[in-house]
């Protein structure tokens, strides 16, 4: 068994037996072609794309790459590729079957690629019997992503417009009953801006005491003013600064319904399209140069392995 791979043993072998390697590398060459042809394997088709993902939000440490993978090979595109390509029927899988979800997703998986390439765009590739289902079905992968992506906004944008609305209605009753309370002190007290009239009000009763006495009629004016501040002026003055900050609230609330509610009807792309695709003239698989290659080898190394182990066993009988 020490010289069973001995090289020199193994080249007298091809040499001798060189008519044999030749005929069975013919009959593999001819099988595998035959083996390989469309009467055997039906012929598929590639249609390829290429897409930078772009007016996507920071979700989490994703990248942008990332997430145009998690999104293009989610259950839902697939779902929705099942549906309008009926890839039941092109793949023959009934519906009927209890397991048929589960095959339709690992023959769909196998006929679509979905990866990111080292320049960080994201690479689909569709594999099909027909060239122009394979181009279509490429197509729309990318019009399915940009739908997909534009409902997640538009969901998140339109929630926000339904926070923003209701805040605004209720900080608008808010202020409206603000505004009543402060205008009844405005109309039976005349305290219209307290941080002003304050200073004025005092400076005018100080003013009259020194010039026309504390019994002359402005001077008793003032004063009634003066006693409805002190009454009434730190309930004014916590109303008058409330509601300057429910006004400052309701513009923040209305620019956010507004921002939201535009972004919720915006209508955008979420991909370049870097390399379109197109309707393959080429099938892609099988390969069959590589088939026959690998064939040819296999045969002839086998062969020669026969051809070794009956050189080896005649050796042994004629105790060489």
């Amino acid at each position: 068994m020490n010289d069973f791979f001995d090289n020199q043993r193994i080249l007298d072998i091809v040499w001798n037996r060189r008519l044999h390697f030749v005929i069975i590398g013919l009959c593999a060459i001819i099988v595998a072609a035959v083996f390989s042809s469309p009467v055997f394997i039906t012929p598929k088709y590639k249609s390829t794309a290429r897409l930078y993902p772009v007016n996507l939000s920071v979700l989490s440490e994703e990248s942008e790459s990332e997430q145009m993978l998690e999104i293009l090979n989610s259950n839902d595109i697939k779902l929705k590729m099942f549906d309008t390509f009926n890839l039941y029927d092109v793949y023959k899988v009934r519906r009927d079957d209890p397991l048929y979800l589960t095959y339709m997703l690992a023959i769909y998986n196998d006929h679509f690629s979905v990866r990111k390439t080292e320049f960080e765009t994201v690479q689909i590739e569709v594999l099909d019997e027909n060239p122009v289902r394979a181009y279509e079905m490429c197509d729309s992968l990318i019009d399915f992503y940009n739908l997909k992506v534009r409902e997640m906004h538009s969901a998140k944008n339109w929630e926000m417009v339904k926070i923003a609305s209701d805040n605004l209605m209720k900080r608008g009753k808010e202020r409206d009953s603000l505004a009543d309370l402060l205008s009844e002190i405005r109309r039976n007290y005349q305290i219209l801006d307290m941080q002003s009239q304050v200073p004025e009000v005092t400076r005018g009763y100080m003013k009259a005491l020194a010039e026309t006495g504390e019994n002359s009629a402005g001077t008793r004016e003032i004063k009634r003013l003066y006693d409805n501040m002190l009454e009434k002026g730190t309930e004014a003055l916590v109303m008058e600064r409330h509601f300057a900050y429910l006004n400052n609230t309701i513009d923040s609330l209305t620019e956010l319904y507004h921002v939201n509610y535009s972004e919720a009807n915006k209508s955008i792309t979420y991909a370049h399209v870097v390399e379109r695709p197109l309707v393959p003239d080429k099938k892609a698989y099988p390969v069959r140069w590589l088939i026959v290659a690998f064939t040819l080898m296999s045969s002839l190394f086998f062969a020669l392995l026969v051809f070794m182990a009956l050189d080896y066993r005649k050796r042994e009988k004629r105790g060489v």
